[in-house]
């Protein structure tokens, strides 16, 4: 039986134990409030991963570049790329949430003691506190952000130092290796935490609290359609001057494997052999690039960001400030950085950026039955994007052969 279980595709389990959740609710009503313990487990177990998993994929995720000299060139330009693609996506998912409103009719109701103090900093105080005073206390306290940029110093210093960072460097790559197992461990916990949880809210709130579903699935497509519609065709036509035609025709097995699988990890060979045959890009761009978008580049995932944060504080009624919105765009940002190659690392990242603005995780509970589905989209989204920066950087650095790029004999 366990064996079985196990066999069974996790997304397959977390899609049942969602509609079996929502029965169970609809069936008991109220009565149902004595297992929400076990998804109130499951929100700990993902937020006991946030801290450790961002800090050892950031510095892993730097430190794999290898030369700070290559960092600072190529990989200057990729990163200033992939950092304003991301922060653009972040925002669109923000402006379609605040369009829309998911999250509006739910309505869900926070004791005093759970309503979180709403983040209100002038700007001068947000710079400030970027920067830790102590990172050690900045972790325990789960304070995102100063993490974020203290493990990106890190990074940088490890590279810096040369051959003597390099043992740091390899256990850093352990660390990261070792939270991925870990969040692997963690999310089998997900079947469990969903069902308890989303038969919670059923059972609170019936069907109609179902209907946001559908209002989150339509906006991931939608967001993603304008990035790859919109946003990609303007890097290639304006940053690498190439025909936008021949870059979609160049790049269409990378983004079946991509849909299909769900995994930037998987559909990584793929890309290279797209990147490097169909679009020209010479093998030492295409490697580093696409290499190092499979690692931070997550677009897709930044856009969804934006749209689950406001969805939880519509549906709590939380009122954000402009503060809350900077957070929300800084750490949906900086935070897809570490969701590279780890099933269910979106839920992860999801609670990051819920904790940085006070979001009850809970929020996690309407949306991971339905993951699997909205992630094969922006999964897409993201190896499409690796591609984009790929060719852009090539032909910045005169290092793709446009001869190639234009053929229509794409292997």
């Amino acid at each position: 039986m366990t064996r079985y279980w196990f066999n069974i595709p996790l997304w397959k389990r977390i899609l049942l134990a969602l509609v079996l959740g929502v029965l169970v609710g609809v069936l008991l009503g109220e009565d149902v409030q004595s297992i929400k313990w076990i998804g109130d487990l499951f929100i700990r177990a993902i937020k006991m991963l946030v801290v450790p998993l961002i800090f050892f994929s950031l510095v892993s995720g730097i430190t794999s570049v290898g030369d700070i000299g290559k960092l600072g060139a190529v990989g200057g330009r990729a990163m200033a790329l992939f950092m304003a693609t991301a922060l653009f996506s972040v925002s669109m998912g923000m402006i379609l949430s605040t369009l829309v409103q998911p999250g509006q009719g739910l309505e869900i109701s926070l004791s005093g003691a759970d309503i979180p103090p709403p983040p209100e900093h002038t700007i001068t105080e947000m710079i400030v506190q970027l920067v830790p005073d102590n990172p050690v206390m900045a972790m325990a306290q789960g304070s995102i952000l100063p993490v974020i940029i203290f493990a990106m110093l890190f990074g940088i210093s490890i590279l810096a130092v040369g051959e003597e960072g390099t043992p740091l460097a390899r256990a850093m790559n352990a660390g990261s290796a070792v939270m991925q197992k870990m969040t692997i461990f963690v999310m089998e916990l997900a079947p469990f935490g969903v069902f308890a949880l989303i038969a919670w809210v059923a059972g609170s709130f019936g069907f109609d609290a179902l209907i946001p579903l559908g209002k989150l699935v339509a906006l991931n497509y939608v967001g993603c359609g304008i990035i790859l519609l919109v946003v990609y065709p303007l890097i290639i036509r304006f940053i690498a001057r190439l025909p936008v035609i021949d870059f979609y025709r160049g790049v269409i097995d990378a983004q079946a494997v991509a849909f299909s699988t769900a995994s930037s990890n998987a559909a990584l060979p793929v890309t290279l052999r797209c990147v490097e045959r169909n679009l020209g890009v010479s093998k030492s761009i295409a490697s580093f690039t696409v290499a190092l978008g499979a690692t931070i580049n997550m677009n897709g995932t930044a856009m969804y960001l934006g749209v689950i944060a406001l969805f939880g504080a519509q549906a709590y009624g939380i009122d954000l400030s402009w503060y809350s919105y900077v957070l929300i765009a800084l750490t949906a940002t900086l935070g897809s950085i570490g969701a590279a190659g780890v099933p269910g690392s979106g839920l992860v990242m999801m609670g990051l950026v819920l904790s940085s603005i006070g979001v009850p995780l809970e929020t996690i509970a309407f949306v991971a039955g339905i993951n699997h589905l909205l992630d094969m989209m922006r999964t897409m989204t993201n190896v499409t994007g690796d591609a984009a920066v790929a060719v852009a950087v090539g032909r910045m650095a005169g290092e793709i052969d446009v001869v190639e790029y234009r053929s229509d004999d794409d292997v």
